[in-house]
């Protein structure tokens, strides 16, 4: 039984507890601006984490609301979170990412964003970054299905995403993948699929994430009318055991589910109790033996990543 989990990777390379400080940019982003006021079909419009003040404040912020957890030495990871991170000038973004990795206990500046807002100017800065410290790159994918894509409105094809993906790895960053479980719509087969796909894309890591029905979003519409399924938990396991065992031994693991904001969540209902839902998974992954690249496919120079048009995939 093995996962490449980030928690050992993490502890293994600095040598203690490797904590997250969630930072706000101020960035919006470009999908709700060309969608209209919702963006993609399921976002709330809050953003994942919200914070104001200065980059050294929020710093200071973020240590106070994990100290609690510290038991002797930590380092920590400064994380642009919410939106679209580099969805502004680089004349704004860059004394924000400097700022950010000022302090000697900060190892990493980790940056969410979308393939899309990965313009040459914000790649030679986030390059620049790296020469200082690490950075991680997370992009939001979601899916490699064309018709998924156009559903949650995701506004930009598979291509970009794989330009993307090749042009921060020529640059040296490290790249993380965001794959959400449970789309309307789609079999076990095609999440397995796109974890596939993730897992030769070039990608370093990944982050699993459970579908959540949130209020406030269109999603949340349709799923009143009856209209959208949810995963139950024994599902949710399954399909994530087969997506594990499909990616590449040495890809990290990030995360193995997500959580959405309780006062927020309308379903599934049970994915609100986050420590419940991991010892589950935990105990799954032992009792069925789960072995991280058991599947994996190898790759082969110059094939295709995997069979899967992505033409007119938005």
């Amino acid at each position: 039984m093995y996962w490449n989990s980030l928690n050992r990777v993490l502890k293994a390379q600095y040598g203690c507890k490797v904590y997250k400080l969630a930072l706000s940019s101020g960035c919006g982003c470009p999908n709700r601006d060309q969608a209209g006021k919702h963006g993609c079909i399921f976002c709330d419009g809050a953003g994942a984490f919200a914070a104001s003040g200065s980059i050294q404040q929020q710093i200071v912020e973020a240590k106070a609301r994990v100290a609690g957890k510290i038991k002797g030495e930590a380092k920590y990871i400064a994380y642009f979170q919410s939106f679209t991170n580099t969805y502004a000038s680089v004349e704004v973004l860059e004394p924000l990412f400097m700022a950010a990795m000022e302090p000697d206990d900060v190892v990493i500046l980790s940056i969410a964003t979308r393939p899309d807002c990965l313009g040459p100017e914000v790649l030679d800065l986030l390059e620049r970054c790296s020469q200082i410290k690490p950075v991680w790159v997370e992009l939001g994918l979601q899916t490699i299905h064309p018709e998924t894509a156009r559903y949650i409105r995701r506004g930009y094809p598979l291509a970009c995403y794989d330009q993307a993906v090749q042009a921060l790895k020529e640059r040296g960053m490290t790249v993380i993948v965001h794959q959400i479980l449970g789309l309307p719509g789609e079999t076990p087969r095609q999440m397995v699929e796109t974890a596939r796909y993730i897992g030769q894309s070039g990608a370093d890591g990944i982050k699993l994430h459970l579908l959540h029905i949130l209020r406030d979003t269109e999603l949340a519409e349709e799923w009143e009318e009856g209209r959208v399924p949810v995963m139950e938990l024994e599902a949710y396991i399954s399909v994530l055991e087969q997506c594990v065992e499909h990616l590449p031994r040495e890809m990290v693991i990030h995360r193995l589910t997500g959580d959405g904001a309780k006062r927020d969540l309308l379903a599934p209902l049970w994915s609100g109790d986050k420590k419940r839902v991991l010892n589950a998974i935990h105990q799954a992954f032992v009792r069925d033996n789960v072995e991280q690249g058991r599947f994996a496919p190898e790759k082969r120079q110059g094939e295709p990543l995997y069979a899967v048009s992505c033409e007119g995939s938005v």
